[in-house]
């Protein structure tokens, strides 16, 4: 290792800042994030706190640092602390919302084909509970901003209850027009919930100012907050509505305590997301952001290179610290469990990365500031011998 030229010569120096695998090839970080050593100590000393004194931890200390960690996580997230509750992560945001709305037979959910599976699932179980309808567009991968809002725009109706919409998609990595389709969806009278999952982190988020009704977004990626920290953001007219799927002692108080304070739960993930945001912070968010929107798009054509499928129909979103690479056609990979079994062998090479069955068969790069060139030339290697055996 050494100087990451996209980063400087002190890039040795943060990669160390990660207690992560030297033997193992990291290009997946957009999946599970990853937790550096400085987050992890602050979330043992919690753990330690709680272990060591628990009626002391639960009864009078943990309130008050959940209040903190509130604050802060809200503050960088340009979002008011009473319109925020922690979540363990996007899913269970996701079915918050599914739990709470009141649809109505004859209704319809409309989201788009570059749904999260998680997701997705929430909303068969929302609309088998209601009686409402599913209702999904189909988004062509090359589709401008102006053609996604016209499609979404398509699929909504005087019938539309709600619509689903990622900031960021996770199988494709495109970054949707969310503020666009939100005022076409509220043009026909329906609520917008926003998937955004990879956003925290990869964006400079401003919550409020997307116009959505609900938002929610995980820390554990971009963010390296802890496994298990994510975030459900309400706007205030809905928040009433909005009900803990666990009722719990905090059950009288509403969104957002209700949902935080469920009897015993380990909450040292949440308590440590501040740790995060400010360790990122020291590094300097804009350099770390510009860091992996560069290298993830160089690494997208060293990779295309190196399978010698090269770079026409390549696509890199601005601001997006992922990015597809179109695998060769005679890779395949024509389903989900062909993807997988790709996604394995190169697992048990050490080299971990996403495989999509979109676009006849793809990779889905991620960069983080732990990342440099040389990682990608090595993924590129690794999938073309991996294709070949």
């Amino acid at each position: 290792m050494g100087a990451n030229p996209l980063w400087g010569e002190d890039w040795e120096q943060v990669r160390r800042l990660w207690p992560l695998d030297d033997a193992v090839l990291h290009c997946n970080h957009g999946s599970f994030g990853a937790v550096p050593k400085a987050v992890l100590e602050a979330q043992d000393e919690f753990r330690s706190r709680m272990v060591a004194r628990p009626a002391l931890w639960f009864s009078r200390e943990l309130p008050g640092l959940v209040v903190e960690a509130h604050a802060a996580v809200a503050a960088f997230l340009n979002a008011d602390a009473g319109d925020m509750a922690f979540v363990t992560n996007v899913s269970a945001g996701v079915s918050v919302v599914a739990h709470s709305l009141h649809l109505e037979p004859g209704q319809e959910v409309v989201s788009s084909d570059h749904i999260y599976g998680a997701v997705s699932y929430a909303l068969d179980r929302l609309c088998a509970r209601t009686g409402a309808a599913r209702v999904v567009v189909k988004v062509p991968f090359g589709a401008s901003d102006s053609e996604v809002v016209d499609i979404f725009a398509s699929g909504c109706s005087g019938r539309t209850g709600l619509v689903v919409i990622d900031q960021v998609t996770s199988a494709t990595a495109r970054r949707f027009p969310v503020e666009e389709v939100t005022a076409v969806a509220h043009r026909a009278g329906a609520a917008v919930l926003v998937d955004g999952a990879h956003a925290p982190g990869m964006l400079a988020v401003d919550v409020p100012a997307l116009g959505a009704d609900f938002w929610t977004g995980n820390l554990h990626k971009w963010v390296c907050a802890p496994p298990g920290t994510g975030v459900l953001w309400v706007a205030p007219e809905w928040q009433s509505q909005v009900k803990s799927p666990v009722v719990s002692w905090n059950e009288p108080y509403g969104f957002p305590s209700s949902l935080e304070r469920v009897g015993t739960n380990d909450l040292s993930s949440w308590l440590a997301a501040p740790v995060a945001i400010r360790l990122l912070g020291a590094l300097g968010w804009e350099r770390a952001r510009s860091h992996n929107e560069a290298l993830v798009g160089a690494g997208q054509r060293t990779v295309a290179e190196i399978l010698g499928t090269g770079e026409q129909g390549l696509r890199h979103d601005p601001g997006l610290s992922m990015a597809l690479v179109p695998l060769p056609p005679d890779s395949g990979i024509g389903s989900q469990e062909d993807a997988e079994a790709l996604q394995a062998r190169l697992a048990g090479m050490g080299v971990e990365t996403v495989v999509t069955p979109w676009l006849g068969g793809a990779l889905r790069l991620s960069a983080h500031v732990y990342n440099q060139p040389a990682d990608y030339e090595r993924l590129g290697v690794a999938v073309r011998n991996a294709l070949a055996a």
